[in-house]
């Protein structure tokens, strides 16, 4: 039997999305001379803050986009400032650090024009280690730390939706309650799409409770669930199907394949750094927070939209 012929996709607006990866690299889009630069003052018994939350962000979103270290941000926003022709000073690196612990990142999206469909993945992010050069001579040390990132993204407008920092000893399963709470309530999520870690009685509760539709491979080696629950009876009712059709034609008929879109967005944060440079947990927090803000940026400029050929 033949495979069948690939299909060949054509992008259907490369003009618009050519024009918007030409934007991701204006500076204007960044760096705003009408943001709200200095903190207002809160009435409030103590010194107040000289910078307002909108100016450290803009500071810690250029870090991520440029990959830049606290001291060069400081160095980086001031040569910015003068260009402008500004009368701003820029926050140092010691108040950038200490501010980042406590900001809380606004992160933009748009809302999806139907239910939301939700995809879900997570990976590892070192934090504290050796460079690659070091562990081939020395081999690695004890002292190589890890976090686990969890995202949750809208599968039509490729915007991170959900996003939690764990340390590495939480599990997947453990952390879909808190990814779906950041959905707003009065959101109609219609699907959420795992992989076989979330298989469990958990996971599956919290997305009914939703009334959101599940779609989770069940693990190679699943047993059915003796509960009579509906969440349970659904999950025993695909794990037969999976058994007697396989599951690649339950994947093609589910359209499991969307999750490939999760992995390209968890790509995506990797490349603006694969470890994170913040040493406190609520740092790294606002670092990963800052680089899907910067995600999101980038994908509200436009994305490419594309059709099969005939």
């Amino acid at each position: 039997m033949n495979k069948p012929a690939p299909k060949i996709y054509r992008t259907t607006n490369w003009s618009s999305y050519n024009q918007a990866l030409i934007n991701r690299g204006n500076i204007s889009i960044w760096f705003d001379p009408a943001t709200q630069w200095y903190a207002q003052s809160t009435g409030k018994p103590g010194r107040n803050q000289t910078y307002s939350d909108s100016a450290i962000q803009c500071c810690l979103m250029m870090k991520s986009l440029f990959r830049l270290s606290l001291r060069m941000v400081t160095g980086f926003v001031q040569s910015l400032i003068k260009l402008c022709g500004l009368n701003w000073t820029a926050p140092d690196y010691s108040t950038l650090c200490r501010r980042q612990k406590h900001i809380d990142i606004s992160i933009r999206y748009q809302k999806s024009s139907d239910g939301l469909h939700l995809l879900i993945d997570s990976t590892g992010l070192k934090f504290l280690g050796e460079g690659e050069w070091k562990r081939k001579k020395h081999q690695p040390e004890y002292r190589r730390q890890w976090r686990k990132l969890h995202i949750g993204i809208d599968a039509e407008t490729l915007q991170i939706r959900a996003v939690q920092l764990t340390t590495n000893n939480v599990s997947d399963s453990q952390v879909l309650g808190d990814l779906l709470d950041q959905i707003p309530e009065d959101e109609q999520i219609d699907s959420v799409y795992t992989d076989g870690a979330y298989d469990t009685k958990h996971c599956r509760q919290v997305i009914s409770d939703r009334h959101a539709h599940a779609v989770i491979p069940p693990r190679k080696n699943a047993k059915p669930w003796k509960d009579t629950k509906p969440h349970s009876l659904e999950r025993n009712e695909l794990l037969q199907t999976v058994k007697h059709l396989g599951r690649t034609l339950w994947k093609k008929w589910s359209s499991y394949h969307r999750r490939s879109l999760v992995e390209t967005k968890m790509h995506c944060i990797k490349l603006l750094g694969d470890r994170l440079t913040a040493r406190h947990f609520q740092s790294q927090v606002n670092e990963i927070h800052a680089r899907v803000a910067v995600l999101n940026k980038f994908t509200e400029l436009g994305r490419p939209h594309t059709r099969v050929v005939t």
